[in-house]
């Protein structure tokens, strides 16, 4: 008997050992914050001849379990690492949500396709599942949620810190609504904030309010001599409900019968694949040969702004798990036409948008419709635009103008008649320079030669530009500026009392 128990002793040691990876295989955190990991305690390795151990003794060593979680919730609260917030505030949103059971079901609901990729990314850098959960306030697991202040996806990033975390911004996608990208770029984002400030609450902080007035708030309390923890710190009050909203959810995924509440099972499997594309095709078709909707496919692939995919930009689509070979299958399969209907076209110089129409052989309406182009507006040299591509059309769109490839507009001139009084001395030429027109212009427009003059008093007739209401340039791209945080997205909901302004982080 007691070799019965030696042996089974020698087989939970040896899969203890076999539970921490060795570190060849354990993946690097991002470069910023190499201290915000937490690693775990080294396996127990032991030498001699083998010993009956207490169940204490067993205990405190973390036995790997022999199966896997039942479900992603139970893997969720396995990781649970961050200490856990208690105040009148977390008492508040636990009721906020629990009294709103439809809410905590959609967003659930929506989360079950993400939620698995997220969960695998945070224990490959060893960092706390709780972190898992931080959509859920954000966005709602909404990848194409918007705030008033620009925040986009579902971690919810502004577009210079989305620029600063290598999350590509252009004509044809946003990379901050991208699952992959998004979700690697947040998780950098709160290592970076972590080794920052050694503390996971302050972490947390300056993700909603930025590193920099997280930072000020340590240095005014320290230089009075009060405490700096996320509880000590004077923030605005959407930064003192962030943490308690998330520990909110958290109690909920902690405890969803002793609050009432019931989570949707979510499987401990993974919902989609990565499939790669070779040839630039139409997102419609895409969908069509994977098998799914055009919204599913949408809601895995939400960094699309146009109705082409370009393989130059976007090598990879994400698909459900059993849809990647049926599309694989019907991609090599496909002889009906070709992949893409639609292609990249270059403006050479400025132009109105009737005279691009005109140029790709398109209806100005559909040109408009298909890129964004609000009214009154006119393309400038170089702006990138969607347009048919003919059968004739061999060669894909390339990499430089798949991934830098923007749509810059500036507003039409609107120019009114009007009448000005000649002074004394006025001529055509005086009145051009005055008004910035040209002399042929003024003298075509009075019915006078080029180098006329004018009588003091004379009604001159001119044609100048009228205020729009528009700024006098727009440009579809972020400029590139220094690493700002994220703002509260529209779509998560308010705090306890009233909405929540969306701010940007610095």
């Amino acid at each position: 008997m007691k070799l019965y128990h030696i042996a089974a002793l020698s087989a939970l040691l040896w899969l203890a050992g076999c539970a921490t990876p060795p570190a060849s295989e354990t993946p690097k955190a991002p470069a910023a914050p190499a201290a915000a990991a937490q690693p775990s305690a080294p396996p127990v390795i032991p030498t001699g001849p083998l010993q009956p151990i207490t169940a204490a003794e067993a205990a405190s060593r973390g036995v790997a379990e022999l199966q896997p979680p039942a479900d992603l919730w139970h893997r969720i609260r396995r990781g649970f690492a961050m200490p856990n917030l208690e105040s009148d505030l977390v008492r508040q949103q636990e009721q906020w949500y629990v009294s709103r059971p439809d809410y905590i079901q959609r967003m659930t609901e929506r989360s079950r396709k993400y939620l698995f990729h997220i969960v695998e990314e945070l224990e490959r850098r060893n960092m706390p599942t709780e972190l898992a959960l931080l959509p859920f306030i954000e966005s709602a697991f909404n990848p194409q949620a918007v705030s008033s202040a620009r925040a986009a996806g579902m971690w919810q990033f502004m577009p210079a810190t989305g620029q600063y975390f290598e999350l590509k911004q252009n004509v044809f996608r946003d990379d901050r609504r991208d699952v992959l990208a998004s979700t690697r770029a947040a998780l950098d984002y709160l290592q970076k904030l972590h080794g920052m400030f050694g503390d996971w609450h302050l972490a947390l902080a300056a993700y909603n309010w930025g590193e920099g007035s997280v930072g000020r708030a340590i240095a005014r309390n320290q230089k009075s001599g009060l405490g700096t923890s996320y509880l000590d710190l004077n923030m605005p009050n959407e930064t003192r409900n962030y943490v308690p909203k998330l520990q909110a959810v958290k109690n909920i995924v902690a405890n969803p019968e002793g609050l009432r509440t019931e989570l949707p099972l979510i499987e401990n499997h993974p919902y989609f694949q990565t499939v790669t594309v070779t040839r630039d095709i139409d997102v419609e078709l895409a969908a069509k040969l994977a098998d799914v909707s055009i919204d599913d496919f949408k809601a895995l692939n939400p960094s699309m702004k146009r109705p082409v995919i370009l393989a130059a930009g976007t090598p990879e689509i994400l698909l459900p798990w059993d849809n990647a070979k049926v599309f694989q299958r019907n991609f090599e399969a496909y002889t009906v036409g070709q992949y893409a209907s639609w292609t990249a076209w270059s403006a050479p110089s400025t132009m109105s948008v009737s005279e691009a129409a005109r140029r790709v052989g398109m209806n100005e309406n559909d040109l408009r419709n298909v890129n964004t182009i609000p009214p009154r507006m006119l393309i400038k040299a170089g702006s990138v635009l969607i347009v048919p591509r003919s059968a004739k059309m061999l060669n894909d769109v390339t990499g430089q103008v798949a991934d830098h490839g923007q749509l810059n507009l500036a507003p039409e001139m609107v120019t009114r008649r009007t009448t000005v009084k000649a002074g004394k001395r006025d001529t055509v030429a005086s009145i051009a320079k005055r008004y910035r027109l040209s002399a042929a212009q003024v003298a075509d427009w009075n019915d006078v030669g080029a180098s006329a003059a004018f009588k003091a008093g004379q009604q001159v007739v001119v044609y100048l530009p009228v205020k729009t209401g528009v700024h006098n340039s727009t440009r579809v791209r972020a400029k590139s500026v220094a690493p700002r945080a994220t703002a509260r997205n529209a779509a998560s909901r308010p705090a306890a009392k009233g909405p929540v302004k969306k701010k940007q982080r610095r």
